[in-house]
């Protein structure tokens, strides 16, 4: 009796590979997750093709190399960094080019030290904490400081040069922040940019956007918005983000846990022995929009205005 050698596939299914690997769902949880964004989600699906075609290559026994999975993310807070990258720790969990699958979002306080003898081991066990998943670095510029000669950043990019490419078949390292401070970073460590393989953008959200994630937002918290409180709303954003430190869906989260305060404090306050309905409970006013000190000044005559 001879041993039989192990058949060889010839040709894979990739359509059958996307559906029985959840890959569809995984992106269909995107689109639903965040609105608008439409480069970064044709971006990550082009990059879930590339990997699914890479894992076939492999099955075939045509891969040649672990590929180098490392990315950038840019663009302005509240942007869905973070979010995407959740999303793509699964996608890579799923194709099996990560063992766990598990997201560890850090920043450089996470990594640096403060004295000699204090970075290595702390970015040791950061990085001990995401193998097998995706290491998130959030602002990820800030471990640069040349302007600070007893800085200790250095040593934890030293640190994560190494890893990125000794370990970059059990590590994907995901680096996050402003386009323009991405690039000088980059230009002040050309080691991090030839480990990079896919550069995302993620674009800022329009008026529009800003106000449906609002309400997307209100609705999960089982809140809406009545009519004159969106046109409050919508007063609000185009207000808001002509401000400094603006920072997208972040900035709208945060107005809207603001005007559930006011509403709670209006109808406690209005309450005189009355009962108050579940519509009352579930509704925000203009008046709880308007009293943001985003607005200087808030007549009675807009209130009216709004009401009407």
């Amino acid at each position: 009796m001879t041993d039989q050698a192990p058949v060889q596939l010839a040709s894979i299914d990739l359509r059958e590979e996307l559906a029985e690997l959840g890959i569809e769902e995984v992106l269909g949880r995107l689109d639903e997750e965040l609105v608008g964004l439409k480069p970064v989600k044709t971006r990550i699906r082009e990059i879930a093709a590339l990997l699914l075609v890479e894992r076939a290559r492999r099955k075939l026994g045509l891969a040649s190399e672990p590929p180098t999975l490392h990315m950038s993310f840019t663009g302005n807070p509240g942007t869905g960094k973070t979010t995407v990258a959740l999303r793509m720790a699964d996608i890579l969990h799923r194709l099996g080019f990560v063992r766990r699958g598990h997201l560890v979002s850090v920043t450089r306080d996470d990594l640096v030290g403060q004295y000699i003898g204090h970075t290595a081991p702390k970015t040791k066990e950061i990085l001990k904490k995401a193998m097998g998943g995706v290491l998130f670095i959030d602002e990820a510029y800030y471990l640069y400081r040349p302007e600070n000669e007893r800085d200790y950043g250095q040593e934890a990019i030293e640190i994560l040069l190494q890893v990125m490419e000794s370990q970059r078949d059990d590590l994907v390292v995901i680096l996050a922040g402003y386009a323009d401070r991405m690039e000088r970073f980059f230009t002040s460590n050309p080691g991090f940019r030839s480990r990079i393989a896919h550069h995302v953008d993620f674009p800022d959200y329009d008026n529009g956007e800003l106000l449906h994630i609002g309400e997307k937002i209100l609705a999960n918290q089982n809140y809406r918005l009545s009519a004159a409180a969106r046109e409050a709303l919508t007063r609000y954003i185009g207000a808001r983000r002509e401000q400094p430190h603006f920072a997208n869906a972040r900035s709208i989260r945060n107005a809207l846990d603001r005007a559930r305060l006011r509403q709670a404090n209006r109808l406690v306050g209005d309450l005189k022995g009355r009962v108050v309905t579940a519509e009352e409970l579930t509704t925000i006013e203009p008046e709880d929009i308007l009293a943001s000190r985003v607005f200087r000044e808030v007549k009675e005559s807009q209130l009216q205005e709004l009401r009407a």
